[in-house]
């Protein structure tokens, strides 16, 4: 019996959100429906535009809204990740903690400043993401914690980890570890124009060996594979991973098995924010997965949880929405 569920590594990024109006990401020149790093005095200037605007603040970064989602749901979850010796760092770490969430932080953390994300939700519910990555930039091998991982089921590795020179290499050392010590593998692609643009970078991240299991979208399957369709990115995504599931938006998922594909259908919800769907998707899949449930059936809880959080704002859901979830299908 292994001590953790789920490892995770990922940046640690507090996220604000904020709704705004097309023309903002017009009048600022932030291409919408996309993640884009920005350095800090990119994201003061969009900061000073939004002055008066409400927006939420919790710890962040795609991974960490994953390994949130397990512990919430029920598995044990440890995330290494990287934050500053700052206030915002210190709020980080607090949630992150407050959450259940083991971590590799403590209460000694360098001096810099953490790592910030604006998500600018629009009417439509599409999510803009502008990062400014400050400390986590630098996560790398040292923030791996070997004793942690290897009694783990599963390493879960955020696919932002590739823009990061260090980054991608404490990646690639954690699979390492992993596939030789029996801990299963997980990859999330994350973005699709971080897919696009780094491709050379994931495959370095994937290796020569298959992965357990990947985590994307279509539109991420589609551009990792050089596909025109989902069911042919599908097709390739099976040399590259013994399991897989494939985010559909309000047409469900595509999950495979290792043996077959197994359509999943979602609730018919009218979305605000679909910031943060796509992580919560993988921690109640990896959650079901890791508790006795099969592949078809964690799909079909992770896309319960993801239909709810698309109904509200912010990237998670609260202690008692997950709890009814899990009331409602597995009782």
């Amino acid at each position: 019996m292994k001590k953790n569920h789920v490892y995770g590594i990922g940046n640690a990024l507090v996220d604000m959100e904020f709704e705004v109006e097309p023309s903002y990401l017009e009048k600022m020149k932030v291409e919408k429906g996309l993640m884009t790093l920005v350095d800090q005095n990119r994201q003061s200037e969009l900061l000073n535009h939004l002055e008066g605007i409400t927006h939420s603040r919790s710890c962040g970064g795609s991974a960490a809204n994953t390994i949130i989602a397990v512990s919430q749901f029920g598995a044990k979850s440890f995330y290494s990740c990287k934050v500053a010796n700052d206030e915002v760092g210190e709020f980080y770490y607090k949630d992150l903690i407050g959450n259940g969430v083991s971590t590799n932080m403590g209460e000694k953390r360098e001096e810099g400043v953490t790592g910030k994300c604006m998500v600018f939700v629009t009417p439509d519910a599409d999510r803009t993401m502008n990062s400014f990555l400050g400390i986590t930039e630098t996560f790398s091998e040292n923030e791996l914690v070997e004793s942690e991982l290897t009694d783990s089921e599963w390493l879960y590795m955020e696919g932002y980890l590739v823009t990061s020179p260090t980054g991608k290499a404490a990646a690639i050392k954690a699979r390492d570890i992993a596939q030789a010590n029996g801990v299963k593998t997980a990859l999330t692609f994350s973005d699709p124009g971080i897919v696009g643009f780094f491709k050379d970078g994931f495959k370095e991240m994937i290796g020569d060996k298959k992965l357990d299991l990947l985590f994307c979208n279509e539109s991420e399957a589609m551009s990792y594979t050089d596909s025109d369709n989902v069911d042919e990115a599908a097709t390739k995504l099976k040399k590259l991973a013994k399991s897989f599931a494939i985010t559909l938006g309000p047409k469900g998922a595509i999950v495979f098995d290792g043996e077959r594909e197994i359509e999943v259908e979602t609730n018919t919800v009218s979305a605000v924010d679909t910031n943060g769907a796509g992580d919560l998707f993988a921690g109640a899949f990896l959650y079901g997965i890791t508790n006795g449930l099969s592949y078809g059936e964690a799909g079909k809880l992770a896309c319960r949880a993801s239909s709810k959080l698309v109904t509200q704002f912010g990237a998670r859901l609260k202690q008692e929405q997950v709890d009814d979830i899990k009331k409602e299908l597995l009782s």
